[in-house]
């Protein structure tokens, strides 16, 4: 997807992009509740990886998280929220893939409905990353 964008002319660093896609669930090996985003941007710091390898990491989680939201879920303060095209694309595809398998956009908003409530912001947040994507990747079909 990186590279569809920089085919777009958009300006993305697509290895830092690549090493997010491989990084962002290590924080997965301590715990695998919402606050692995942040151990697992703590444990990136701590490595002395670059300070946008960690945000990503960090922000990955659902579609984002805002702070009120954070702080109800216990996460140490911080930012949760994709701010950057890269931090946004790792979110992005994070959601449209399901163990091993590509999935579709609606079966992610599904499971977040069964496992969150229909109504939990959630939900809206993951449509409007899924909006913005797919108005700069076009058919996101086959990624």
């Amino acid at each position: 997807m990186a590279g569809r964008l920089r085919s777009r002319g958009l300006e993305v660093d697509v290895g830092l992009v690549e090493a997010g896609a491989l990084l962002h669930d290590i924080g997965r090996g301590r715990t695998h509740d919402a606050n692995h985003s942040a151990v697992g941007g703590r444990m990136i710091r701590e490595l002395g990886l670059p300070e946008e390898l960690a945000r990503i990491v960090d922000r990955h989680i659902g579609a984002g998280i805002p702070a009120a939201e954070a702080r109800k879920l216990g996460l140490p303060k911080g930012v949760y929220m994709p701010e950057t095209l890269e931090e946004k694309l790792v979110a992005y595809a994070d959601k449209l893939v399901c163990g091993s398998r590509v999935v579709d956009i609606g079966v992610t908003i599904d499971d977040f409905a069964s496992r969150l409530g229909a109504g939990h912001p959630a939900i809206q947040r993951l449509r409007g990353l899924h909006e913005e994507m797919s108005g700069l990747l076009g058919d996101v079909k086959g990624f």
